[in-house]
């Protein structure tokens, strides 16, 4: 009511965004990889508000690749409104192997997939998950 973007938005833009960042590698959220179709989870999700924004203020979103662990990959989001700052958040997501009718399972993140993404980590190490 105050025309101020309520704070769980930012958390479905994350999400458009880490879609948006797959696509542009070639891979997806859900995706075939070495003969696996392997789908991302989210096991965190945070986000810290700098500066509200309105409704119809336009937004930039810039992704990185914060780390990449065993089986996990975290991405951080930086919210810039005219080019300040306004929030910065981040998701981590587990590998996992998808099998109708099965449970999913974690497994390591496929040798492909980080390939695609590990031109965008803006850490120099990897963590194990």
């Amino acid at each position: 009511m105050a025309g101020i973007v309520h704070f769980s938005n930012f958390f479905a833009y994350m999400e458009q965004a880490e879609h948006a960042f797959l696509r542009s590698v070639g891979m997806g959220v859900i995706c075939e990889v070495e003969n696996q179709k392997i789908s991302w989870p989210r096991v965190n999700a945070q986000c810290d508000y700098k500066v509200a924004i309105k409704f119809e203020d336009m937004i930039d979103i810039e992704v990185s690749v914060a780390k990449i662990g065993t089986k996990s990959v975290t991405y951080a989001f930086d919210f810039l409104r005219d080019g300040i700052q306004v929030a910065q958040g981040s998701l981590t997501t587990v590998c996992c192997l998808f099998e109708h009718g099965q449970k999913p399972e974690s497994i390591p993140t496929p040798g492909p997939f980080i390939d695609a993404i590990k031109p965008f980590l803006v850490a120099a190490t990897e963590d194990e998950a």
